[in-house]
């Protein structure tokens, strides 16, 4: 498969000249491996009994290997965390090592935080923008450093927005025939609950419990549904519903395994104005695992009873690609929602020099006065601090509003 250029591959040319250790994290089968590869001239597959053996038998040898030096799964042999931070303070020069892992090491293993030594940098699924489906004409860093022109068509339609859902931004998924593509959702499903799970230090008893949880998250995507009603749904058809305290550790541990990502809520640092609700928003890793949980194609979701869910789907595709976009320019994402639940805006990106880019989500062709409201009460709260306002939409044309709300299909926005 040839290989597809990522975002995180733009930080990896600017840090590994500059930074000894850089770790990806993530979950299973975003590519990070595939991407560290692709620079490293050394590698240990930890999950492979006879790389371990040999890494285990001198760790320290790392250091005379041509580099960088990959440690690829470095959480299944925690104490390689340390070997490279000591590295670090021996005097490794800068790009000697990567380390790959989807997985925090299990609760009780200790290991050093890294902190000032280890750079640690997030990789999620492709993006819309990296799956190469069109050219983006519009760039997040260009918003978030002021630049207002907003340009550009595309012939991406709703439909283009489905396959691109249930397709999944999993390389390998990806890259798979087109009719392995449920089969191997279903598996990835199975592994997390079956295996993953178990490896991060929960050991599951009833298997069944976990996928009805995880397909009531799944239903809840793009939205602050409260905890206690997601656990309500998990019940059984016999009537049992597992505990508040056994469903919070699954949440817990899908987090530590990077198959949950939500949205943190947001508030602006600087310039206070209202009570906001801090409830994250809730998304999987991607939104095909959720499309395939609740049992939907791409025929179901244009025709059948899963159009409901499209509004849903299209703000957890395009929350991935602001989120990876937003990674590449150091800035972090969060969602707004007032206490009394009468204002909301699906994404509020903060800038690294601590602008704010407010974007709405809306599954629609056309925008109406209506879709706007939101961004353009926050920007007479924020004045100068928003830079600017977009709505995310399903259209052909990119272009700017009277009242200066940028208007991009998702198709179009880049990193």
């Amino acid at each position: 498969m040839t290989y597809q250029r990522r975002s995180v591959d733009d930080e990896l040319d600017r840090l590994l000249p500059l930074a000894p250790a850089i770790a990806l994290e993530g979950a299973k089968g975003v590519g990070k491996t595939g991407t560290a590869r692709r620079r490293a001239h050394t590698t240990y597959f930890l999950d492979d009994p006879a790389d371990l053996q040999s890494f285990q038998a001198d760790p320290t040898s790392v250091r005379d290997a041509p580099g960088p030096v990959l440690l690829d799964e470095w959480q299944r042999y925690p104490s390689s965390w340390d070997v490279v931070r000591r590295w670090v303070d021996a005097g490794a020069p800068p790009g000697a090592v990567l380390l790959t892992g989807s997985a925090s090491p299990r609760p009780g293993v200790d290991t050093h935080s890294g902190a000032g030594r280890i750079l640690t940098r997030r990789m999620r699924p492709m993006a819309l923008f990296e799956r190469g489906l069109t050219t983006p004409t519009v760039s997040l860093a260009a918003l978030l450093g002021g630049v207002s022109e907003v340009t550009g068509s595309t012939e991406v339609r709703a439909a283009d927005y489905v396959e691109q859902i249930v397709e999944s931004g999993f390389p390998g998924i990806r890259g798979a025939a087109a009719g392995l593509h449920r089969d191997l959702l279903d598996s990835y499903i199975a592994a997390v609950i079956d295996r993953d799970l178990d490896e991060s230090g929960l050991r599951v008893r009833r298997t069944e419990t976990v996928r009805r949880w995880l397909t009531a998250y799944a239903a809840a995507s793009s939205t602050t549904t409260a905890y206690s009603k997601i656990l309500d749904a998990t019940t059984a058809g016999d009537g049992s519903q597992p505990a508040k305290t056994t469903t919070i550790t699954y949440r817990d541990h899908l987090t530590r395994i990077f198959v949950l990502d939500p949205v943190p809520g947001w508030s602006p640092s600087a310039n206070p104005f209202a009570p906001l609700q801090v409830s994250p928003k809730h998304q999987l890793v991607d939104p095909a695992l959720a499309a395939r949980l609740l049992g939907q194609s791409a025929v179901s979701l244009q025709a059948g009873r899963g159009r409901a869910l499209m509004g849903a789907l299209f703000e957890s595709l395009a929350t991935l690609s602001v989120r990876v976009a937003a990674d590449r320019c150091q800035s972090r994402v969060g969602h707004l929602r007032t206490r009394p639940g009468d204002r909301e805006i699906d994404l509020v990106v903060d800038g690294p020099e601590g602008q704010v880019l407010a974007i709405e989500v809306k599954w629609s062709r056309a925008i109406d006065d209506s879709d706007v409201r939101h961004l353009l009460w926050l920007r007479d709260k924020l004045g100068d601090d928003l830079v600017d306002t977009i709505v995310l939409t399903t259209g052909d044309r990119a272009y700017r509003r009277r009242d200066g709300v940028a208007v991009v299909p998702l198709a179009l926005l880049g990193r």
